[in-house]
């Protein structure tokens, strides 16, 4: 997609929401695990609410918005994704999530350093931090489920 007018880009990201939460609806239809099945959809109650968020976004609430820094702690960036399938462990579905996270991360990153209007880039900004926002929930329950420290 390139830089586009505000309501181009809401519609745009909300596509993109949208098939997130097709997506985690998708596979938690798909999955034999209860404790898989309740992560996806929370994942996918989370993306319902951002979808909302950007539905109610105006330009006049971007400039009070508050972009805030948003910690990385990296764990799914060495990690390999596995397709989804009904079988899948708890640990792939979390790569799974935190590396599809980290592509809206890149993707709304790249679109924000076209922007040429500093509302847009601010709104890049935004959507930046929301999808690094659910990559860290995704890292942190990695880390609290799966990593086993000595």
């Amino acid at each position: 997609m390139e830089s586009g007018t505000f309501e181009d880009i809401i519609a745009f990201a909300i596509k993109k929401e949208e098939e997130a939460i097709d997506s985690y609806g998708s596979m938690a239809e798909k999955t034999k695990l209860p404790g898989i099945k309740e992560l996806l959809l929370e994942l996918k109650e989370e993306e319902k609410n951002h979808k909302k968020l950007l539905q109610n976004i105006t330009p006049e609430r971007i400039e009070s918005l508050k972009i805030k820094e948003v910690m990385d702690l990296k764990i799914s960036d060495y990690l390999v994704e596995e397709p989804p399938s009904p079988e899948m462990s708890f640990q792939d579905l979390l790569i799974l999530a935190a590396k599809k996270e980290q592509r809206a991360v890149e993707l709304y990153s790249d679109l924000g350093d076209r922007a040429e209007e500093e509302e847009l880039k601010r709104l890049f900004d935004f959507l930046v931090t929301q999808e690094k926002s659910h990559k860290l929930k995704l890292e942190k329950e990695y880390d609290a489920h799966v990593l086993e420290w000595d």
